[in-house]
Order: C-alpha cells, then structure tokens, then sequence
C-alpha cells in the first residue's frame, strides 16, 4: 500500500524545509555583495511568515485533529496509529515558536551586519532549528519525536561557533555538543527501554500497554502491565532515563550547568534561541512522553518532576543573585523559569490516575491526537506560562542586543541610566523584567505565577506551592535590582550613540507588544492554552 501524505497538514515545516535549501541556494549563486545579506534574511523572515500562515490557517479550519504518516488500517487495527498529528497542542506550540523566531529573525538581521559571520549559513541553520521546533510537537512515535529533537539541537552547535576565532564561542558550542550528545544517549536507552517492553513506537499504543489495557509483547502476548511483577523495574528506569534525557535539554537540575557559559558565549540571538524557542521544543516533546506516552506510569514520574521543579527553580534563583553580566543573569533567569514550568506536570498525576482507574481515557482517542482531559488542567498551565514567558524574555534579549553594540561586557552597570539614553529601550526593559518578576504593570507575569500557583495547590502539592513562593520572592530580588539600574542616572559621561538598525526596534517592539497582549488579557492564554480543545 502506498503512504497517503497530506501536504496541508506538515505545511509548516515543509514550507519551512523549502526555505532553508533555497536560501542555501541564494547565498551560493548571488555576487558577495553587502545588499546580499539583508535579502537572505527577508527571505528567511518570508519563510517564517508563511509557515505561521499555514499555522493559522490549521488552526482557523477547525474540525477533528489532522494526521498524516499514518500505518494503514490492515496493519493498524482498530487503532489508528499516525506519526505527524495536526491538533490543539501541535498548533499552539508551532505558533509560539514561528512568533519567536520572527523576532529572533529580526535580532540576526542586526547581529548579522556587523559582519564576521557567514550569513547564508546561519539563515540555513536556523530554519533546520526551526523545522525541527515545528514537527516535535506533532510527533506522535518515539522515532520521530528523538529525530525532530536532535534537529532541533544540532543546529545550535554551529550556530553557537558562528562568531570564527572566538574563544568564548568555540568553547560554548563544545559544551552545548557534549551536553547534547549526553543527553541524547541516555534519553536514547530509556527510549529503548520501554520500545523493548511496549514493542511499538506510537505514544497512544505505549499509553495502552504502560496502563495495563494492552499485552506487552516483551513478555508474552496474554501479559499486561497490571499483573507482570518483573516489568515495573524496567519501565520505571527507562522512564527516568526519558525525564532525564529531557532535563538536559530544557536545562533543569541537575542537568542545567551548561546554560549561563554557552549563553554568554554565543551570539545573542542564539541565547535567545536557547532560551525560548529550543527550550520550548523540549517541553513539548517532554509533555507528550510523559503526559500521551506514559499516562500510565504517571504514578513514576510526577514525584521526580515535582523534585527536578523545586531544585531548578531554587537552584535558578539563587544562582541568579550573583551575576554581574546580564546575559548569565537571564541564562540562570530561565533555569528558574523552567522550574516554574515543570511545577504544573508534577500534579498532572492527581487528573490521570482517576481516569485510568475508571478505565476510560487511557488511550487517547483518534489517530493519536493528544489526550484531552488527561492532565489537561496541568498541561495547560504549562503551556500557558511558557506563552507568556517567551515572549517577556524575547523582549529582553532583543533589549540586551541593542546594548550589546556599545557595551563590550555587557554586564548590568551598562545599563545604568538606560532609560536616560534611550527612553523607549529603557522602559521595554523595564516592562519585561517587571513581568518576569511578576509584579504590576507586568500583569502577565503575574497571572502566569497565579495559574502555577492555583493548579498546584488543587493538584495537592501544598509543599510545591511553599517552594515556588519562595522562590518567586528570591526572584523578586535581581530583578528589581536590573530595573533599579535602568531608571539610575549614570555616573560617568555618555559616550556618543550607536545608532541601532530598525530590525532591533522592531524585535523590541513585537516582543513587547505581545507582553503587553497578555497583560492585558490574560484570559487569553489560557483559552489559547487550553487542552479542552485539543485533539
């Protein structure tokens, strides 16, 4: 039988895919003339655009979740089993991934004309990162989910080492590599731990077989999980090697100590690439394991989770007090905000193990759109909080480049009397450090910390909520210092201005935009957030 594929539905990183070669294709037949560079980077911003299009349209079509990649019905069963799925969550996160990169687009454009950079190759590169950030959340088998992951992660490297004879660089891309390849080895063993036992790919079978109402075939065709007494061992070390394998890539304890080098040491763009759009691709494909995949062992995993948020977030924070340079204060900002995020999936458990006892919702229903009601409250939250935390940190990234063509260091007595110099930089930053902190006007920010907060206290987790207000007040604290900083009159003569490219004001400018969306509101986000209409 031939495999039917349904161009509509991986539109985005098809689009995508067909962007990269040709900008390959540009930048090796176009004369090396200075107008070139800004032509690959409208072509790449183009590309972004009309993948977001595709997205939007997906969303605006409505109806049941849409699949490709699909295993026949004679060898499928009754199930149907697909590996590309266009739902509620696969939409949501393409879209907060295709809104950040047209900002992190517009921050090349201006790293870019300073020249020192190939520019066809890091617009390649980028769109390969994006292309895989686009497919993980509709992945639907282990396969796919790894592959889309790593082209997610390879990318980076080169793109961290972009900036030729750079010490810091070279040695942030190696570190980036290492952790990477670590972490896809162990995640790789856990993978094959539970493809050993289930004997399929597909997240909605392994939820059938990790739940007890399907046969695992690594034992006997009659065995279930419900009465193997060997197979929880396993299950549980392949599991943990799986939440392991993702802690690396989204940067939580114990797994986080790469983060504050390779930020300082790449390009600021790929800071903010690290920051918001791989570290939302992680989440994803860590959501879908956990919460479609291993639904079933949701007894296993929500106490590691819950202990990997509250180690991140402390860790995030306290490390954070201590910076002097900006870039290391928001890389060790982020390790925080990962922990905040995390929180929420801690106490998906308290909405799965009710369903699963009552013996319905364990497999999720379609052709492996994602489960709703099955830890939709948590997820949700989850998703939510990450929404409103890429686009305050975007605007502070974007901020921190303005400042970066004049400040070699970079450290935050550069930004001294910000608001002085350039009142309309000054105040942006100011807006998404208030909202990071979570105190008014930055109401999004706010909102953010409450849906956590009201998720984890009916989830149960009394001790989680304590951790995460503590926290909350520690990050109080250098935030409100940087800001501090902004509205202080500088001490030593300004130095004459570096007139910045409009593609820095209008990075600035649609980050804070956004920010400003959602405070307005709030509602919003978790409408759009909401696993009630997903799948």
């Amino acid at each position: 039988m031939i495999q039917q594929i349904d161009y509509f539905v991986i539109a985005p990183p098809l689009a995508l895919a067909l962007v990269a070669a040709l900008v390959l294709l540009l930048d090796a037949f176009l004369p090396a003339h200075p107008r070139t560079k800004p032509v690959l980077g409208l072509v790449t911003l183009a590309g972004v655009l009309v993948a977001l299009a595709f997205v939007v349209a997906q969303a605006i079509r409505g109806g049941p979740p849409q699949s490709t990649f699909c295993v026949p019905a004679d060898l499928a069963g009754p199930a149907r089993l697909c590996s590309f799925v266009a739902d509620g969550f696969t939409l949501v996160f393409a879209g907060m991934v295709l809104v950040g990169a047209v900002v992190v687009v517009l921050m090349s454009m201006t790293e870019l004309a300073a020249g020192g950079i190939p520019v066809g190759e890091w617009y390649f590169l980028l769109l390969c990162t994006l292309v895989g950030a686009v497919t993980l959340p509709a992945s639907r088998d282990l396969i796919m989910l790894v592959v889309a992951l790593e082209l997610v992660s390879l990318p980076v490297f080169a793109l961290t080492a972009m900036k030729r004879y750079d010490g810091r660089a070279s040695e942030a891309a190696v570190k980036l590599f290492v952790v990477s390849v670590v972490s896809t080895a162990v995640m790789l063993f856990g993978v094959s731990l539970l493809y050993g036992i289930a004997g399929t790919v597909y997240l909605s079978r392994l939820a059938a077989v990790f739940s007890g109402q399907a046969p695992a075939p690594g034992l006997a065709e009659t065995t279930t999980l419900a009465t193997a007494q060997s197979l929880p061992a396993v299950v549980s070390v392949g599991v943990v090697l799986v939440v392991a394998g993702f802690a690396f890539k989204i940067a939580a304890v114990p797994f986080h100590s790469w983060a504050a080098d390779v930020y300082q040491g790449a390009p600021v763009p790929v800071a903010a690439l690290l920051s918001v759009i791989s570290k939302a691709a992680g989440f994803a494909g860590l959501i879908l394991v956990l919460v479609a995949g291993l639904s079933g062992q949701a007894a296993t995993w929500a106490p590691i989770v819950g202990i990997i948020a509250a180690l991140t977030m402390t860790a995030g924070n306290l490390l954070a007090m201590r910076q002097r340079s900006a870039v290391r204060l928001l890389a060790w900002s982020s390790v925080a905000q990962s922990g905040y995020i995390l929180a929420p999936l801690a106490v998906a458990a308290q909405s799965i193990t009710p369903r699963l006892a009552g013996g319905t919702g364990a497999v999720p229903a379609g052709a492996g759109a994602f489960p709703a009601g099955i830890g939709s409250g948590a997820v949700g939250t989850a998703t939510a909080y990450l929404v409103i935390y890429a686009a305050m940190n975007l605007g502070a990234f974007a901020v921190v480049l303005l400042v970066s063509r004049t400040a070699t260091r970079n450290e935050l007595d550069d930004y001294r009397g910000l608001v002085f110099r350039r009142p309309a930089a000054g105040l942006a930053l100011a807006f998404c450090l208030v909202c990071l902190a979570g105190l008014p006007p930055g109401l999004a920010g706010l909102f953010a910390k409450v849906f956590v907060f009201r998720e984890i206290v009916e989830g149960g987790s009394g001790w989680l909520a304590l951790i995460m207000a503590v926290n909350t007040v520690i990050g109080l604290y250098y935030y409100a210092v940087w800001t501090a900083r902004l509205f202080t009159p500088p001490t030593a003569p300004v130095l004459a201005r570096h007139r910045p490219m409009p593609t820095t004001w209008l990075a600035i400018g649609l980050a804070v935009a956004v920010a400003v969306l959602f405070s307005i509101a709030p509602q919003l986000v978790l409408d759009m957030t909401s696993l009630s209409s997903f799948g």
